[in-house]
């Protein structure tokens, strides 16, 4: 490589983000697939957020990972978003392209490759619970409905914020909502998913143990190297499974990387690699 070469940078983009792992995952597919690359962690709080994404867009950026508290926001400083992202309304990868800023959503194609492939998870007729109504449950509600589930509640702390996303999706399938201390289990929950940021901060909402039985699976979005609150609650109830999000993680970034590259890393052996237990 001659001195002038410059490398394509990419980032991912949040507050906090000091616990991401996808430079990690950048770094192994782009050592698997051959790509000349750098990815970086940018800490930037949400009033910063506009002036931050255009800065790197304007020094040469070639795309941008977008997580917590920003999904929302950034979908506004997008020229061009792909129909999922659109779907959804948030946002979490950037591609910028002939001066422009293109908007996708891998999110849900992220967590229905980790729970079909990678775990087995059978979601067609399944009852689904999502706790939490933020970008993220925007980005995986769409996906989800698609795999013809029976039921699929969305309960949040804010019963409002629920309704509003289960009002969005209400054409593409049977999606309600409530808040977290009405949850109505006169059925049982084939699937409960956490996206709520909660474990991130080390505090637990107020989760309906009883939605729980021993054949739930529980899938939790965050992700740390220590069992998650919502982990913990799910085993202590006695749920058939309690998995956190490493699986997710690792596939909405290969399909990052495949918006970004144009080639699509093999997953398993990065999940492997990084002693990801499922």
């Amino acid at each position: 490589m001659s001195e002038t070469t410059i490398i394509d940078r990419y980032g991912v983009m949040g507050y906090p983000v000091s616990h991401s792992r996808s430079p990690v995952i950048h770094r192994l597919f782009a050592l698997q697939t051959g790509q000349e690359m750098q990815y970086e962690l940018l800490q930037v709080t949400p009033d910063k957020l506009e002036t931050a994404v255009r800065q790197f867009q304007r020094t040469g950026g070639k795309g941008l990972n977008i997580t917590v508290p920003h999904k929302n926001a950034v979908a506004r400083l997008t020229d061009k978003t792909s129909e999922r992202a659109a779907t959804a309304g948030a946002v979490n990868t950037l591609a910028f392209r002939d001066g422009e800023i293109y908007g996708d959503n891998t999110d849900g194609i992220g967590l229905l490759r980790d729970l079909s492939v990678n775990l087995g998870v059978n979601l067609e007729g399944a009852n689904i619970l999502i706790l939490g109504a933020g970008g993220a449950t925007r980005g995986i509600v769409g996906p989800l409905l698609e795999m013809s589930p029976a039921s699929l509640r969305i309960a949040n702390r804010t019963p409002g914020k629920a309704q509003a996303i289960a009002e969005h999706f209400a054409q593409s399938g049977p999606v309600t909502a409530c808040g977290f201390n009405v949850v109505p289990v006169s059925e049982p929950y084939d699937l409960i998913i956490n996206a709520t940021s909660a474990g991130l901060q080390g505090d637990a909402p107020p989760y309906p143990a009883a939605a729980i039985t021993d054949q739930t699976y529980c899938y939790d979005l965050s992700y740390g190297l220590t069992p998650t609150p919502f982990s913990v609650w799910a085993r202590d109830n006695g749920a058939a499974h309690s998995v956190m999000g490493w699986g997710m993680l690792v596939e909405q970034a290969a399909e990052s990387f495949r918006l970004w590259r144009g080639i699509r890393p093999n997953t398993a052996p990065v999940l492997k690699q990084m002693h990801i237990n499922a």
